[in-house]
């Protein structure tokens, strides 16, 4: 079948891609910017690759027109507090627009599970966009999930940070909600198990992994299964907005996510039929085997995608595009050169900068910039990377975003997503003759940039230094 997959770069979108390819299917990947698309080299030569951005773009471009199948993962929660609901309405009034115009017979849906009275925004929000699809020229099949765990996943990732971090914490009340945890793998089953069943035509089905638990059961599971001693000390009462500061300062997280999802933690999410678990014979995983075999995925460096990549999880969400090309007017720059024997392993040195690695030199300065951007509300160091040794344009790693990753060119581009009074890039190239360039490109706003600047520039000089000398001979200090 033809099918077109939104949201191609997202967190399920990756999961997804693979199977469907594995199982014969012709996959249309539609992503807002094809340079952000970090599937697989083996993959992408078996896609197509259209460029959609659904909250503004509402026509069907040629190569979606002649479609069979259609799956909705667009997800705009993380993107801002205040109007992600009415961004994802704007995207599913497009989208039902553009498959007017298309053939595709059947959409399928992942939303979340909306069984309670009093939803959260996050909820209220998924279940209008599903009431908007409804009213769509096409066969509707929706899929609503409750947490799902994986190498990657949001939820996994922060009960992770915590167990991992706090070998004691207070919680507020909501560790007492209840929910129903669902493994990635039996997520993918799902979606991949109603494509084309007529008998999942405009239809709503809940999915949940087989067990029911509360958040605080989760974590002490979790620990059960990396061997932690965890002490969990539940109080009363803690704000929301107390809460969301917890979370942002001891996990990853980002300080909107944070909001959005104690939002949600307040609503119990617990499925209420098995229906399509019986016609699909899906053998559920439980959540102690879903935790193992997300860290064999960790342990192998197979994590295929995690949500700290998304571009809602950093400062910036716009186009990155706009930032490939470095300005020079009214710039200051830090530029150094040295040169190398080994092009091959300095390459190698660059794509492993970040995360476990760390910067090559000095690295408890750059974890106390880390902490100083985390206390002033940016990302901080705790997104890390997703992979160890491969970069992909768009990808996270620490407090910048990358921009460029081409090792043809010899080339690393990366921009801040630190909290700073301007914009700065970090750029690393190897040119013909064999010299390591490393420029520091910092633009200034205001009187309150340059003296930002000024005021980092000894601390600057000593750790790029440092930095590119290490990165060239192989040492890390």
């Amino acid at each position: 079948m033809r099918i077109l997959l939104t949201g191609a770069n997202g967190y399920i979108g990756m999961r997804l891609l693979p199977q469907l390819i594995g199982q014969g299917h012709e996959v249309i990947c539609a992503v807002r910017n094809r340079d952000r698309f970090t599937s697989y080299d083996g993959i992408k030569d078996h896609v197509e690759i259209v460029e959609i951005d659904f909250i503004h773009d509402d026509s069907p471009p040629e190569e979606i027109k002649n479609i069979d199948v259609a799956y909705y993962l667009i997800h705009s929660m993380t993107a801002a507090t205040k109007d992600f609901d009415r961004i994802e309405a704007t995207a599913a009034r497009n989208f039902n627009k553009m498959m007017a115009n298309t053939s595709v017979k059947q959409v399928i849906y992942l939303s979340g599970i909306i069984n309670e009275d009093k939803l959260s925004r996050h909820l209220q929000s998924r279940k209008m966009v599903e009431e908007i699809l409804y009213k769509g020229s096409f066969n509707l099949t929706v899929l609503r999930a409750a947490i799902i765990v994986g190498s990657g996943s949001s939820s996994f990732e922060i009960i992770r940070d915590l167990c991992e971090k706090l070998p004691a914490m207070i919680t507020p009340k909501w560790v007492k909600t209840r929910c129903q945890p669902i493994a990635i793998r039996n997520v993918i089953q799902y979606l991949t198990g109603v494509i084309a069943r007529e008998e999942c035509f405009n239809q709503s089905f809940d999915i949940g992994g087989p067990d029911i638990l509360t958040y605080q059961e989760m974590m002490e599971q979790y620990a059960e299964v990396r061997k932690l001693k965890i002490w969990i000390i539940g109080v009363p009462v803690m704000s929301p907005k107390l809460s969301s500061y917890w979370l942002y300062f001891v996990t990853s997280t980002s300080y909107r996510l944070a909001q959005n999802l104690i939002d949600s933690m307040s609503v119990e999410v617990i499925t209420k039929d098995t229906r399509l678990q019986e016609m699909l014979n899906i053998d559920l995983i439980d959540y102690k085997e879903a935790i193992r075999m997300a860290f064999y995925k960790i342990e192998q460096n197979e994590v295929i995608s995690s949500w700290k990549d998304s571009l809602s999880s950093g400062r910036f969400r716009r186009d990155l595009n706009r930032y490939i090309q470095i300005p020079t007017y009214g710039c200051l720059q830090d530029k150094k050169s040295v040169k190398i024997r080994n092009p091959k392993e300095v390459l190698e040195r660059l794509w492993s900068i970040g995360g476990q690695t760390g910067w090559y030199y000095a690295d408890f300065l750059w974890k106390l910039r880390g902490f100083m951007d985390k206390m002033a509300g940016g990302v901080g160091l705790r997104r890390g990377r997703t992979h160890p040794s491969k970069i992909n344009a768009g990808d996270s790693l620490d407090f910048w975003r990358v921009l460029l990753a081409d090792k043809q060119q010899r080339r690393l581009l990366l921009f801040a997503e630190m909290k700073v009074p301007g914009e700065a890039w970090l750029e690393f190239n190897i040119d013909e003759n064999n010299i390591l360039h490393q420029n520091a490109t910092f633009r200034p706003k205001g009187l309150l940039g340059r003296a930002y600047w000024y005021s980092m520039y000894p601390f600057h000089y000593f750790i790029f230094e440092g930095m590119i000398n290490r990165i060239a001979k192989g040492k890390k200090m």
